[in-house]
């Protein structure tokens, strides 16, 4: 059973549909980061001194508001404006770009809907699980916003619409090259010229940036497209070329959650060393480093052309295995193992053996703190659907210490790890096995682990959870993590 329609009415119409799957989020975020608890389920709004009401558990649904002495449903529009005052009296700042994008986050999720109403899923697993999710991040109050634009620019490229599609391919003038790092399978993909090196794009990049001097003057020429398709993963940016076994990362000019999607200058500068010093920390396996090996762009559009190439999965994996986006075990997809396991303890056993320890050891003993939340991690799971293997991702989210406090890199760490990743794999498992409680089972990982911040961990009585609502409406910079407590399901 797919955990996402327990939330939606019974009806096929895709509007309706939309505003249950936007309106999830959006909830939880208010719950968390504003709102006051008064009964179950029922909640003050401080600000407008309003009770809100809503149904579910992780996926909160049906919101209602008390007025006249009884409770009046209220759809997605009417959330966000309730939401936005709360806000406004909140923090005592006003914000029309976030409510703009919340409508458009939902628009979205219409769009996706009707779009895979008139697509058949991928036969691939992988790719199932990928492409799935329809949510996105269950604690962003618009997750799903492309930037505004209309339909027909994004819904091509849109991972949850099962997109596939080919590489542009560009011509930069070599004297016009900036490259790191081991680009040759770029080189692979077509061919350049004599006095050119070949440089691949995202059509949606391109629809989205102003290139037409590069072009005008010869030091950028298109070159046509693959002769075969790609097809986007859950982070939009990054897609995955079957025929070369290839990941590949790209700039968008986008904002999707919390940030411009580009790869940023600075980030690129530093991702050798930090790719390097993740990969020796994974280097006695058995989890895998998915490594970010080099990227290519153009001197005159650093970031607006960049491409990061990442390693693929084949001999990665063990024999027999299938990789798993975690973030689509908890959204929910057809042949999603969760949904067939009878033995719920042992499958979270195996699941917190293979994501836990390696997270844990590269902090301890490397340094690393790996952003580990459910995007960047990928589990294998063998033929009956057990996990014998994690694979995490994405240089450009890890910290290194000293570079960063040891007590902000655990704090990092803890948040991505737990609050992240397995709380919401836990409350997926269990949602699925009522009355089965996953948390002895996870202190027990932990507690086996030597390091001097797991006691504080196991006995604290909060987790730090981040503001996703509040950094957005006060206009915080999308890489500053602002924090509040939420209760520690590990301490017990």
């Amino acid at each position: 059973m797919d955990r996402v329609e327990l939330i939606l009415p019974p009806t096929g119409d895709d509007a309706v549909r939309a505003d249950a799957y936007a309106a999830a989020p959006l909830l939880n975020c208010l719950l968390r980061e504003v709102a006051d608890p008064v009964a179950p389920a029922v909640y003050r709004l401080p600000g407008v001194d309003r009770l809100l009401r809503v149904r579910g558990g992780r996926r909160p649904a049906g919101p209602e508001v008390r007025a006249d002495g009884r409770w009046r449903h209220i759809g997605h529009a009417e959330l966000v404006k309730l939401v936005s005052e709360e806000l406004r009296r909140h923090t005592g700042l006003s914000n029309h770009e976030l409510p703009a994008e919340m409508i458009d986050s939902r628009d979205a999720v219409a769009a996706i809907l009707a779009a895979r109403g008139r697509s058949a899923a991928p036969g691939d697993p992988y790719r199932r699980s990928e492409q799935s999710l329809i949510t996105g991040h269950p604690y962003h109050p618009a997750p799903k916003a492309r930037g505004g634009g209309p339909v027909a620019a994004w819904l091509p490229y849109a991972p949850e619409a099962y997109a596939r599609f080919p590489l542009v391919l560009l011509g930069v003038r070599e004297d016009m090259l900036v490259e790191e790092g081991d680009t040759s399978a770029l080189d692979a993909l077509g061919q350049a010229p004599p006095g050119y090196r070949l440089l691949p794009a995202h059509p949606w990049q391109l629809d989205l940036v102003d290139l037409a001097e590069p072009f005008a003057d010869g030091r950028l020429i298109r070159l046509g497209t693959t002769g075969f398709d790609v097809w986007p993963t859950a982070a939009i940016r990054t897609l995955y070329t079957p025929e070369r076994d290839l990941f590949l990362k790209f700039s968008l000019d986008v904002r999707i959650t919390n940030d411009i999607r580009r790869l940023w200058r600075h980030d690129l500068l530093k991702l050798r060393r930090t790719d390097e010093a993740v990969a020796r920390a994974f280097a006695a396996g058995p989890a895998v480093w998915l490594s970010d090996r080099g990227y290519r762009t153009a001197g005159f559009a650093f970031e607006e052309l960049a491409v990061l190439v990442r390693d693929g999965l084949h001999g990665h994996l063990p024999p027999g295995a299938t990789p798993l986006l975690a973030a689509g075990l908890v959204e929910g997809f057809d042949g999603n193992p969760l949904d067939a396991t009878d033995d719920p303890a042992a499958w979270w056993e195996a699941y917190l053996g293979v994501v836990v320890p390696p997270a844990l050891a590269a902090f301890a003993d490397h340094g690393v703190v790996l952003e580990a939340h459910l995007q960047n991690t990928l589990v294998a799971v063998d033929a009956d659907g057990l996990p014998v293997q994690a694979l995490f991702r994405d240089a450009e989210g890890v910290k290194l210490l000293p570079e960063v406090s040891r007590a902000a890199g655990w704090e990092r760490l803890v948040y991505c790890l737990v609050v992240n990743h397995l709380t919401e794999v836990a409350g997926a498992l269990a949602e699925r096995h009522p009355g089965f409680d996953p948390w002895p089972a996870a202190r027990r990982a932990f507690a086996r682990h030597d390091l001097p911040e797991i006691a504080g961990l196991l006995t604290s009585p909060t987790l730090p959870g981040k503001t996703n609502l509040l950094l957005r409406w006060t206009g915080a910079d999308g890489a500053d993590a602002r924090y509040l407590p939420l209760p520690n399901p590990l301490a017990g």
